[in-house]
C-alpha cells in the first residue's frame, strides 16, 4: 500500500486498559508440584459453579445461552440493537467512510450477512477506515508479552489456536467481556464468508461428498486432523506459566471446551484473521473489527489492511459509490485455499492453480543416477508441478524434461545424460509419444474422477434453489475441471504435432508416477 496515503488518518485509542484483561504471562516457568496442587484446589472450588458450555448449531464460538427459554428485557433488546460499528466508535474508532449493511443469506434460517459498504462516494486512495490498536486483537495484546507470544507459536500451537482459545474464554464471560459486541458479531457471521457458506471444515460427511474428485477433500480431512492435534495441545497454553488465564474462573481448556466447540472457534477465527505485513511475529495475525468477513475478498483487488502507527487502516484501490460493498485483496491464494479458509470461490481468480505430482520410480535400476540428474537441475525425486490457470501449456512443457528422464532405460543413454551439463535427454518420436500419451491418460483419469461434467455443472449452477454448499463446491470443481481440460487439450495438441503418429509409444517399465 502506498505510504503517501497514510498521513490522511490518525488512529486514536481511548479503550481504557482497565476494561481489557490481557492473559498476562510474567515468564515461562516450569510447573512445580505446589502449583499443581494450587491448580487442583482452584479447580475443585470451581467444579460446583463453572459454566458448562454446549455448542449449538447457530453458534460459531462458544454458546453461553441457557437451554431454557427466557424473555428478553427492553434493555437487552436495546443492547442487541447496538451494532458493531457503534460500539467501535464509543471505544476509539475515528470517523470513517463505511457503514454496515445486510445481505440476505441463502439459508432463510440464518440471519443476514453483514458487510462493509461505502457510506459516501470514494475515490482510489481514500482511507475508508482506521481501526485503533486498542480494538485489534493480536497475540501480543492477548498475552501481554511479545516474547511469550513467540514462544507459544514456535512450540506446538498456531496463532489461530491461541486467538481462538482467547475468544472462547472471553465469550464465557458474556456481556462482562470487553469484546462482547465483536464476539456477538462473529457468532452472527457463524464463520461464513460473503457467500454465506462455512468452511468445508464444518461440513458433514455427506456435504463433503460434493467435493468428490477434488484433492481438496483430502486437504480438508488433513486440516481437520491438524486442528485436533492443536486441541490436544491446548492445555500447554494453560501451563506455560502460573498466571496464564488466571482471571478466568473456568477449567483448563480441554475440560472447559469440547473439540467441536474449539473447531468451530478455530474456523471462525481463520475466516476473519488478517495477516499484517512488516510487524513483529506476535502481531502478524490480527483480528480486526470491520475487517473480514465483513469485508469482501476479491482476488483481482490490490487494497489490503495495513498496519500503521497506532492502528490498522484500509486505503481503497478503486472508486466506490455510496452503498457499494468494499473489497480487499486476499493474497495470491488458489480457490482451494479460499474455500477452506473463507468459504468462497472466485471464478475469476488469476491465482488459481492445481498441483500435478510426478515421481521417479524407486524400483528403477537407474534410480540413483536419475535422482542425481534431477537434483542437479533443481528437481526432486517427488516433484510437484504447479499448474496455474491460463499457464497450462507452460506447465506441460516444463514437465516434459522430467518425464523424459524417467523414460530413459538404456544404460549408455543414461551415462550420457549423467555426463551432460543440462537437462537434455535423448528424445525419440516413440518416447515423446509415450510421455505425452501418459500425460493425456492421467488428465483423462483425473476428469473421470468427478461425478459430473462441465456442462452438467453449468446447468446445476443455473438453478436458483441450489444448496449454498453445493453451489460453492460446484464452482470449485468447475474451476478445477477447466484447468485439467485445458491441460488435456494442450497435451493432445502436442501429440498431433509429432511427425509420425503411426508409431507405437515406447515401452516404459519405470515411467514416472503421476498423482
Amino acid at each position: 500500500m502506498d505510504v503517501t496515503y497514510l498521513h490522511q488518518t490518525k488512529c486514536i485509542s481511548n479503550l481504557h486498559s482497565t476494561h481489557h484483561h490481557p492473559l498476562s504471562v510474567l515468564s515461562r516457568v516450569s510447573i512445580s508440584i505446589s502449583k499443581h496442587y494450587q491448580h487442583n484446589a482452584r479447580r475443585s472450588l470451581r467444579l460446583g459453579v463453572r459454566n458448562m458450555c454446549m455448542a449449538s448449531s447457530s453458534d460459531t464460538l462458544v454458546s453461553g445461552k441457557s437451554s431454557s427459554p427466557t424473555v428478553a428485557s427492553k434493555k437487552d433488546i436495546e443492547e442487541e440493537e447496538e451494532d458493531l460499528k457503534s460500539w467501535m466508535h464509543k471505544n476509539g474508532l475515528p470517523p470513517c467512510k463505511v457503514v454496515l449493511k445486510d445481505r440476505v443469506a441463502y439459508d432463510s434460517r440464518h440471519p443476514p450477512i453483514h458487510y462493509v459498504a461505502a457510506s459516501e462516494d470514494l475515490q482510489a486512495g481514500d482511507t475508508a477506515f482506521c481501526v485503533p490498536n486498542s480494538l485489534v486483537v493480536t497475540l501480543e495484546r492477548v498475552l501481554g508479552n511479545e516474547t511469550v507470544a513467540e514462544l507459544l507459536t514456535t512450540n506446538k500451537l498456531s496463532e489461530l489456536a491461541c486467538l481462538a482459545l482467547y475468544l472462547m474464554y472471553e465469550k464465557k464471560q458474556g456481556k462482562e467481556s470487553v469484546w462482547y459486541p465483536y464476539i456477538r458479531e462473529l457468532d452472527r457471521q457463524r464463520g461464513r464468508g460473503q457467500l454465506a457458506v462455512e468452511s468445508p471444515l464444518l461440513w458433514s460427511e455427506s456435504e463433503l461428498d460434493y467435493l468428490t474428485g477434488s484433492p481438496i477433500k483430502d486437504e480438508v480431512l488433513e486440516r481437520a486432523e491438524g486442528i485436533r492435534k492443536e486441541y490436544n495441545e491446548l492445555d500447554t497454553v494453560w501451563f506455560m506459566a502460573g498466571s496464564l488465564f488466571q482471571q478466568y474462573p473456568f477449567d483448563i481448556p480441554t475440560e472447559a471446551f469440547s473439540f467441536e466447540i474449539f473447531k468451530q472457534a478455530f474456523v471462525a477465527v481463520q475466516s476473519c484473521v488478517v495477516h499484517l505485513q512488516n510487524v513483529s511475529l506476535a502481531r502478524r495475525f490480527a483480528l480486526v473489527p470491520l475487517g473480514p468477513p465483513l469485508l469482501t475478498y476479491r482476488s483481482n483487488c490490490k487494497a489490503m489492511l495495513t498496519a500503521v502507527d497506532g492502528g490498522v487502516q484500509l486505503v481503497v484501490d478503486r472508486p466506490y459509490l455510496a452503498g457499494q460493498s468494499i473489497v480487499v485483496w486476499c493474497g495470491p491464494q488458489p480457490n482451494s485455499k479460499l474455500l477452506i479458509n473463507y468459504g468462497f470461490v472466485d471464478e475469476d481468480n488469476p491465482y488459481d492453480r492445481m498441483v500435478v505430482e510426478a515421481a521417479l520410480d524407486t524400483e528403477d535400476p537407474q534410480y540413483q543416477d536419475k535422482r542425481l540428474v534431477a537434483q542437479r537441475n533443481g528437481r526432486l525425486t517427488i516433484q510437484p508441478f504447479q499448474v496455474k490457470v491460463g499457464k497450462e501449456r507452460e506447465t506441460i512443457l516444463d514437465m516434459l524434461p522430467y518425464m523424459r528422464l524417467g523414460y530413459v532405460t538404456d544404460p549408455l543413454e543414461m551415462e550420457s545424460v549423467v555426463s551432460s551439463l543440462g537437462p537434455v535427454c535423448p528424445v525419440s518420436p516413440c518416447m515423446e509419444y509415450a510421455v505425452l500419451n501418459q500425460l493425456a491418460t492421467y488428465f483423462r483419469e483425473r476428469l473421470a474422477g468427478y461425478l459430473t461434467t462441465l456442462s452438467e455443472d453449468d446447468a446445476l449452477l443455473a438453478e436458483c434453489d441450489i444448496d449454498p454448499k453445493k453451489r460453492v463446491a460446484t464452482q470449485l470443481l468447475r474451476c478445477e475441471k477447466k484447468i485439467l481440460s485445458r491441460c488435456l487439450e494442450v497435451t493432445i495438441d502436442l501429440i498431433n504435432e509429432l511427425p509420425d503418429l503411426s508409431l507405437s509409444p515406447c515401452p516404459a517399465p519405470y515411467a514416472p508416477l503421476l498423482r
